[in-house]
């Protein structure tokens, strides 16, 4: 696969989050793709043709009503380092995805404008809802901790004469 393009690789990255246990649905795949891209999400067109370029190279496949990834772009993703951050996964793999050479041809797969509009829709009302956001943020961190505040270490001093050593 010789040209490479930035939505093509940033499409393998969010099949890889979203069709993890499943194959997942194009509204997955956009919360996915957002999420991996700072809550960017490439135009309808060049969605479509990097679902149309990845799956005539046997990268993606759709089953059960959803997408996921073949086997041969699983054996892609697995190179990847878990501590890396989402920009240096994507050169990383753009990288693989210049070095891959398809040995057959696949089927194309064929995504409307309208279906990913659909996607995008529901992706940003559920943005606007309160329990949207919950996918996309850290949850905090509870006040109540169990490491020992000052006041249990102070009140260690007070156990009973049974547990100290003499």
């Amino acid at each position: 696969m010789y040209p490479v393009h930035d939505d093509d690789a940033a499409l393998l990255l969010s099949l890889t989050v979203a069709a993890k246990r499943r194959p997942a649905a194009l509204d997955e795949i956009i919360t996915a793709l957002a999420m991996a891209q700072d809550g960017e999400i490439p135009a309808k067109s060049k969605l479509m043709d990097a679902f149309a370029r990845m799956g005539v190279c046997g990268l993606i496949t759709e089953a059960e009503g959803g997408y996921t990834l073949s086997a041969a772009a699983q054996a892609m993703m697995t190179g990847q380092r878990a501590k890396d951050d989402s920009a240096t996964r994507l050169v990383r793999l753009k990288q693989q995805l210049a070095d891959f050479d398809p040995k057959d041809k696949h089927p194309s797969i064929q995504v409307t404008q309208e279906q990913l509009l659909t996607a995008i829709q529901s992706y940003r009302a559920a943005q606007h809802s309160p329990q949207g956001k919950n996918i996309q943020t850290d949850k905090p961190k509870s006040k109540n901790s169990w490491i020992p505040t000052k006041e249990l270490v102070q009140g260690r001093q007070h156990l009973s004469s049974k547990r100290r050593k003499p």
